[in-house]
Order: structure tokens, then C-alpha cells, then sequence
């Protein structure tokens, strides 16, 4: 299933999106040039980190090497920062929406954690 093409768009929306909440987050509760330090490092940074370690037959080749579950633990930890960051600009119900599209978006991929698990 997570190869179907609603499932990756799915995917790759919600990873704009974590990218595009840590922009706004460093936005909106910073000021001056570090409002600008912010809003353009931390996405900057977690895109570097997303693209940069992978799981072996995972996608395109990894430039890092990482195990299936790191790779999981990885993602969720900068998709739950997206939903962490819009929950701490203020916006608490785009971060619930954010959270239930995480679950939804993991569920619809069972068969790649499955096999990044090793189960």
C-alpha cells in the first residue's frame, strides 16, 4: 500500500508541512534577525535531516546508512516536531489535525514499517 500514489503524496505533504510548521514557529515567536534565523535554519536543518539518513531500500540511496527503525524513529520525530512546533505558535488544533494525519499516514504505510521493522 505505501507504494500507491496517494499514500506517498500523503507522505510527502506531511513532510512539507512539518518543514513549513518549523518556518512558521520560528516565525511568529521570534523577533528581529533571529525571527529570520529561525524560520529559515530550523527548516533548513530538518530537511538536511530527513534527506541525508536513510534506510537501506528505503527510496533513493541513502548518502547515511541508518537501520529501518532508526529511520522510522527519525520520521516521527520530525513530524511530531511539526505538530510540537504549531502546538507551541498557538495553532493547537492545526496540531491536533497534524497528529491524526501522522497516525493515518503511518497506517497507511504498515506494510513499509513492517518491513523497516524487520516484522
Amino acid at each position: 500500500m505505501s507504494q500507491n500514489a496517494a499514500v506517498l503524496a500523503l507522505h510527502f505533504l506531511m513532510e512539507l508541512s512539518a518543514i513549513a510548521a518549523a518556518a512558521y514557529w520560528g516565525w511568529t515567536t521570534r523577533a528581529g534577525m533571529a525571527r529570520w534565523a529561525w524560520a529559515i535554519g530550523l527548516p533548513l536543518l530538518l530537511a538536511v535531516i530527513w534527506a541525508l539518513f536513510r534506510a537501506a531500500g528505503d527510496g533513493p540511496d541513502p548518502t547515511v546508512t541508518i537501520p529501518g527503525f532508526a529511520r522510522l524513529v527519525l520520521e516521527l520525530a520530525i513530524l511530531g516536531s511539526g505538530a510540537f512546533l504549531l502546538w507551541r505558535a498557538g495553532q493547537s488544533s492545526l496540531a491536533g489535525v497534524f497528529v491524526a494525519l501522522i497516525i493515518v499516514d503511518f497506517a497507511l504505510q504498515y506494510d513499509r514499517v513492517g518491513r523497516l521493522l524487520g516484522i
